[in-house]
């Protein structure tokens, strides 16, 4: 028999990378597509360059699993830490960790149980966020002018609406046809809801006064559509009134939470969003009647009335006997009037007359040529008199004015010798003052220094410790708080790094870098001088452990 040395002699040698080909089509031969049944474990997200990692795992056994970028955007259910699914996908192998995994193309929930817990949970979250309280709910309108519907156009939940419709009170009808199951169904009733809402009131396509989502029934899966996120959120920020008629009557879906008005079934949406038209034929009439009966009872009662007050009005004649006495007692007395205003008149007109023939202008005019006559040669004698005065005037006060300038000028050149005198020893005081001043408070600086270095924190962190502030920049001191915050700072001795605590639900972490250090604290502004004089020297303060 051969040795087992020749025997390992005869064997081909296989390099690395062939091997791992070779295990690769041997492991996708034997098991193309597969269905695992597991709980999701490890996940943290999308990775930033769109692909997810996370590991599939039961009682006995964990695969690696992996969802492509471009699959995890149409994935149905989106992946959740510690979720039972059904993952479908093709195994594989990483040649890069020696390692087999699962490339999952869609992931559903593990039975009934997993689609009512998840339904929980999306119901508790939107709760909290205030998108099913009924405060944000509008009424419907009694009469619409058009009616849009959001629903299969091939099943019998339109035709239903619209039979009942035209039963009831024929509306112009608007269907935006959508997927009601599947993948993709969520995604095109929330865009036919946004889309309705994004119609001009008076544009070429009338927008819809009422919104009615219908299907039919179906279990949970075929519903699901309906208890996506994208849906409900869609719903509320609808501003056209919405009414849900998903299902049958014994179904809920979280659009019923978030609708205006929910309807057991299709045919009772349609019932509420226009009234019956025989009944508000009916009720018109009926107003109508009343209405007409009681105006005619109102022209009665006011007939009667005008009939009582016009006997209880006493004839004109006796309105008017008073008025006619005065206007004759009026009239008896307008003519001696009018001609003893008359007489007076022209009384004051003779006396004007008289007044004028006294003094005529003609006169005074003649008397005021006669004065200026008599004045004409004064004035210039009066004004040669004067000029002599002022003169002589002006002339003794430029002599004064001399003489004051020349004992001003002394005075002022004493004065400025001595403030010279005196600005020169100040001067030379504030020198030495300064000098002393500068010299004093360098050495204080220096031991400040000193005191700082010793007390600062980075000689902490050059020593190997980290520093870790939350998004606002305070400092957190218990691994708790660093759990539940958003996004953290790590600083170093040599710069600052973001990170994002393990288990945050926000978006991808941002890529590390390296941020400027903060600036130092600002200084206290010194205090002021004792009274004796001395100079303000600078306040002493400690930096804080936590500020850069």
């Amino acid at each position: 028999m051969p040795s087992a040395r020749v025997l390992a002699a005869n064997q081909p040698e296989w390099s690395v990378g062939d091997l791992a080909a070779a295990l690769k089509r041997t492991l996708e031969d034997a098991f193309g597509h597969v269905r695992l049944r597991g709980e999701i474990s490890g996940y943290r997200g999308q990775h930033g360059s769109g692909h997810a990692y996370f590991s599939l795992k039961d009682g006995q056994a964990r695969i690696d699993a992996v969802v492509w970028k471009g699959v995890f955007g149409r994935l149905r259910q989106k992946p959740q830490e510690g979720l039972e699914v059904v993952a479908t996908g093709r195994i594989t192998t990483f040649a890069g960790k020696s390692s087999y995994q699962i490339v999952v193309e869609s992931l559903e929930p593990a039975g009934l149980g997993a689609w009512m817990a998840l339904l929980e949970e999306r119901k508790r979250v939107l709760a909290a966020e205030g998108l099913f309280d009924p405060a944000h709910r509008k009424p419907i309108p009694y009469l619409p002018r058009v009616v849009g519907v959001v629903t299969s156009p091939t099943g019998a939940v339109i035709r239903d609406i619209l039979h009942r419709l035209a039963d009831r009170f024929p509306r112009p009808v608007l269907v935006w046809p959508v997927r009601v199951q599947g993948e993709g169904a969520a995604e095109e009733v929330a865009a036919a809801i946004r889309g309705f809402n994004a119609l001009a009131p008076n544009g070429p396509i009338p927008r819809p006064d009422v919104l009615i989502v219908a299907r039919g029934g179906g279990s949970i899966e075929d519903l699901w559509s309906f208890n996506e996120e994208c849906v409900v959120r869609a719903a509320h920020e609808s501003r056209i009134p919405l009414i849900s008629a998903v299902g049958h009557e014994t179904d809920t879906t979280l659009i019923d939470y978030v609708s205006d008005r929910r309807a057991p079934t299709p045919t009772g949406a349609a019932e509420m969003a226009v009234p019956m038209r025989a009944e508000l034929v009916a009720t018109v009439h009926d107003l109508g009647g009343r209405n007409h009966g009681a105006v005619l009872r109102r022209l009665d009662r006011d007939r009667a009335d005008l009939r009582a007050a016009a006997r209880a009005i006493p004839p004109a004649d006796a309105f008017l006997a008073g008025k006619r006495q005065r206007l004759d007692l009026a009239e008896a007395r307008l003519a001696p009037a009018l001609a003893a205003g008359a007489r007076g008149h022209r009384q004051r007109l003779q006396a004007l007359l008289d007044r004028l023939a006294r003094r005529s202008p003609d006169v005074a005019l003649a008397n005021a040529r006669a004065r200026l006559a008599r004045i004409d040669h004064r004035p210039r004698t009066a004004v040669r008199n004067d000029l002599l005065r002022k003169g002589e005037h002006l002339g003794q006060l430029g002599r004064r004015l001399v003489v004051a300038r020349e004992a001003t000028i002394e005075r002022a050149r004493a004065l400025e010798a001595r403030r010279a005198d005196r600005l020169a020893a100040v001067l030379a005081r504030l020198t030495q003052a300064g000098a002393r001043t500068v010299e004093r408070r360098r050495d204080r600086l220096a031991a400040l220094g000193g005191l700082l270095g010793s007390l600062s924190y980075r000689a902490v962190l050059e020593r190997g410790y980290v520093l870790v502030r939350d998004a606002d920049g305070a400092p957190l001191r218990r691994a708790a708080d660093a759990a539940r915050a958003p996004g953290l700072s790590l600083q170093f001795a040599d710069g600052t790094v973001r990170a994002r605590p393990e288990g945050a639900e926000a978006g991808p972490p941002a890529p590390f870098s390296v941020l400027p250090e903060p600036d130092k604290a600002p200084r206290r502004a010194p205090r002021r001088a004792a009274a004796r004089g001395k100079p303000a020297e600078p306040e002493a303060q400690q930096a804080s452990l936590f500020e850069a």
